[in-house]
Order: structure tokens, then C-alpha cells, then sequence
């Protein structure tokens, strides 16, 4: 028999190391409806940003020499039109973008900055403290949204700041509430109880153990709450208690809009409806996204 066998190669090949947010954001990346939504957000946002820039004219700007409610393309300088005060409505929409996202993007935020901390400290600690935020949550959702944003607003008045405060106030249930059940589920894991041997506090515990295990639930739960709120702030405009005159809402834009006139001049209404749609269509199709993304059991793909 011969010895003399082929030398065997050995490749060393470098170890890939994977973390839960780099294959999420891949599994997000390949989700296309997702993407989709990132590409009409940024969009948006690119327009709420830089409506300074974009808008051809103040927002407030009153065209006395032409007639109120001009359709669309009758003046090449008015592309999409006049309102029913002879405003550039083109301008009046890139201003809109801005109220509404500002709205959108900021009642969740005082939400969930209400909404975790409480439903952590229920959560984790349980007992009276559990059973007293518990109590106020149940008076809360008693409460109905609607009717109770509708009373603060009557109170305070109308302006971007209250709107922004009524919804907030009545919208930190839902995060509350999710943020208990994920703290109940994680508190007795092998994970905490190593850290509480170790000798780690509480708050130690809640911030660097349980809270970026907790934290995806919660991502996704705060994305699909931003078109929420922009729907809600259009929902109040269009009652009249919103936004205030002379700042441009879509909703307020809406409400004017539909009146008896509405099939003749259709682009009052049209025109700033589209806009909503395409707003709660694009934080929808990135929730979803990051829904799937970070929980891959959900995915169908």
C-alpha cells in the first residue's frame, strides 16, 4: 500500500458572530411592505422637516386678488389650488405634515415615558403598589378616550400643546399595561435571579436585566401607536377642538373640505385625506415589520 495520501487542507474560516438586533434588522431589510413604509416616512418626514424649504409660500398667506377655493392647476403658481380662504393649499399640506407628525410622534412618546416606568414598578415589585396603579388603570379605561379628550380640550382649549396633553393623558393605559406583563414574565427568569445573587439592586435590574429583553414588544407596540395619534389629532381637528386657525392640520384641512361644495371642489378634502392614509398606511406597514422582525415565529416569509 502506498503512504504517500494527499495532504488535507484546513480552512480556517472566520466565526460570524450574530446578535438579536443585527438579525432582526436583516430580517426587517428583507421585508418589503416594511421597507415600502420606510420609504413613505421618510418622505413625510423629509416634508414636516423642511417645510420651511419645500413650501412655496408662507402657510398663513392670504392671496386677496384670487377667488377662494380655486381647483387645482387653474394658476400655474397654485398648482393644487386655494382653500376656502385663499391660501396656497399645496403650502398648507407640507405644513400639515409638519403638525401632524409632531402630534403623531410626540403623544406617544409622553405615553410610553409615563406608561413604562409604571408598568415596570407594578411589574416587578407587585403587591400594593401593583394593586394601586392597577386601580387607577381600571378608573382609566372606565373613562372613555374620546369623551375625555374632548372634555380636557374644552377646558384648556384648543392649540398643538393641549392636543399633544389630552391625548398623552389618555393614551399611557396600553403601554402600562404591556410593560407589566413583560416585567411579570421576566422578574422570576434564571437570568434575574443570578443577578439578584450577585448582589445587583433593583433598579439595576429593571434597567440593564429586564427592560432590553422587554424592550421589542414594547419598540414594535410604540411604532403602531404613532398612527394612532396622528388619526386621533385629525379626528379632533375635524370636530373643530384640535389644532387652531391659522396652523394647518390635515384633519382640520378635512373637516373644511367636506361640506356641500365637496363635488366641486374635491381636492379641499382629497387631497389631505391621501395624505393621512398614506401616513398611517407607512408607520403600519414598519410596525408590522418590526413585529416580524424581531419575533421570526410571527414570520410567514
Amino acid at each position: 500500500m502506498s503512504t504517500n495520501a494527499a495532504p488535507i487542507t484546513v480552512i480556517d474560516k472566520p466565526l460570524v458572530h450574530r446578535s438579536l438586533w443585527g438579525d432582526a434588522l436583516r430580517r426587517f431589510r428583507r421585508n418589503r411592505l416594511a421597507m415600502l413604509g420606510v420609504a413613505i416616512l421618510f418622505l413625510l418626514l423629509f416634508m414636516a422637516v423642511f417645510a420651511d424649504i419645500l413650501a412655496p409660500y408662507d402657510y398663513d398667506r392670504v392671496f386677496f386678488t384670487r377667488r377662494a377655493s380655486t381647483l387645482p392647476f387653474t394658476f400655474p403658481e397654485h398648482p393644487l389650488g386655494l382653500d376656502g380662504s385663499s391660501r396656497d393649499y399645496l403650502t398648507r399640506l407640507i405644513y400639515g405634515a409638519r403638525t401632524s407628525m409632531f402630534v403623531g410622534i410626540a403623544v406617544p412618546t409622553i405615553a410610553f415615558l409615563i406608561g413604562i416606568p409604571l408598568g415596570a414598578i407594578s411589574g416587578y415589585w407587585g403587591g400594593r403598589i401593583d394593586f394601586l396603579i392597577q386601580r387607577v388603570v381600571d378608573v382609566m379605561t372606565a373613562v372613555p378616550p374620546l369623551l375625555f379628550t374632548i372634555f380636557l380640550l374644552s377646558v384648556m382649549g384648543s392649540g398643538v400643546g393641549n392636543v399633544i396633553f389630552a391625548l398623552a393623558i389618555t393614551s399611557w393605559i396600553e403601554p402600562t399595561r404591556l410593560a407589566r406583563a413583560q416585567f411579570l414574565t421576566y422578574r422570576d427568569r434564571e437570568f434575574v435571579t443570578a443577578a439578584r445573587a450577585l448582589a445587583a439592586g433593583d433598579w439595576r435590574i429593571i434597567l440593564l436585566h429586564i427592560l432590553p429583553n422587554a424592550i421589542s414588544p414594547l419598540l414594535v407596540a410604540f411604532t403602531l401607536a404613532i398612527p394612532l395619534a396622528i388619526f386621533a389629532e385629525a379626528g379632533l381637528s375635524f370636530l373643530g377642538i384640535g389644532i387652531t386657525e391659522p396652523t394647518p392640520s390635515w384633519g382640520k384641512m378635512v373637516g373644511s373640505g367636506i361640506g356641500s361644495s365637496i363635488r366641486v371642489y374635491y381636492h379641499l378634502a382629497m387631497f389631505p385625506t391621501i395624505l393621512v392614509a398614506l401616513t398611517m398606511l407607512g408607520f403600519s406597514f414598519v410596525g408590522d415589520g418590526l413585529q416580524e422582525a424581531l419575533d421570526p415565529s410571527r414570520s410567514t416569509r
